[in-house]
């Protein structure tokens, strides 16, 4: 596939972030245990489970937001396990949040533009980017609008185009899909490959809308309390019955199959 996914010579800086066996334990309870995770750049990798799996707290461990009880996140073998967020950033781990993390004060456009600026983007690039950014998220007929008014399925796309104008190595995205409907989803799954193949970033979604999981993702890790439950290809997470059971409920022949 011509990328160096496989290989440690001649990477890129920034080509791969990895948890190494982390636990995160509140107040006695575990929520990760001892969780392997590693992502590439040029791969999106789906992170799902059930509610109170540990997926958003994978995500504060490896971006910075939250730090382990133990084991090491890592980039390029590099420890980063005590860095804070504002340090991972700079050296290209961005993300979204669920509660959008916008600047309600300002436009959709300045929202975009600030957070390009605050990465050292001069301000005539981060106009363009900005432009770039809210075309290719459909948002650029309401550039001009206070980020406060949009829909919420629109917040979610702006959170997307801020976390992308910092031009990322790796973009974690926390439930980016939530309040798209079925056509803005679709879209949205073509935002995904361009984040991966165009910007050459590895991606870590989290969705609860498995079909764009199974389309988008070249990997699936599984977490169900705090633990790796399986990871594999999309065909291989739709055939396993653990999955099956765990997150969506069902077993195999009392209700169709994992989709």
């Amino acid at each position: 596939m011509g990328d160096t996914r496989s290989s440690t010579n001649g990477r890129r800086p920034g080509a791969t972030l990895r948890a190494a066996t982390v636990s995160r334990q509140f107040d006695g309870v575990h929520a990760l245990e001892e969780v392997d995770f590693e992502l590439a750049r040029h791969e999106v990798v789906g992170l799902i489970g059930p509610n109170g799996a540990g997926k958003t707290t994978l995500v504060n461990v490896l971006t910075g937001f939250d730090f382990p009880t133990s084991g090491r996140v890592e980039l390029d073998d590099e420890d980063i396990t005590a860095w804070p967020a504002h340090r991972r950033a700079r050296r290209g781990l961005s993300r979204t949040f669920q509660q959008g993390h916008l600047f309600p004060g300002l436009t959709v456009q300045e929202n975009v533009e600030v957070t390009a600026l605050g990465v050292g983007t001069g301000a005539v690039e981060a106009r363009r980017r900005a432009d770039e950014l809210l075309s290719l998220l459909g948002l650029a007929d309401q550039a001009f609008r206070p980020a406060s008014l949009l829909p919420h399925g629109d917040a979610r796309k702006l959170g997307v185009a801020r976390a992308l104008a910092m031009r990322p190595a790796f973009m974690l995205m926390d439930e980016p899909a939530a309040g798209l409907h079925e056509g803005e989803v679709a879209e949205f799954a073509d935002v995904v490959r361009h984040v991966r193949d165009e910007q050459e970033a590895g991606v870590v979604l989290i969705d609860h809308n498995i079909g764009l999981i199974l389309d988008v993702c070249d990997r699936i890790h599984v977490l169900d309390e705090g633990r790796t439950l399986a990871e594999g290809t999309p065909a291989e997470i739709r055939a396993n019955e653990a999955v099956s059971v765990a997150y969506l409920g069902r077993r195999r022949g009392a209700g169709g199959s994992a989709t």
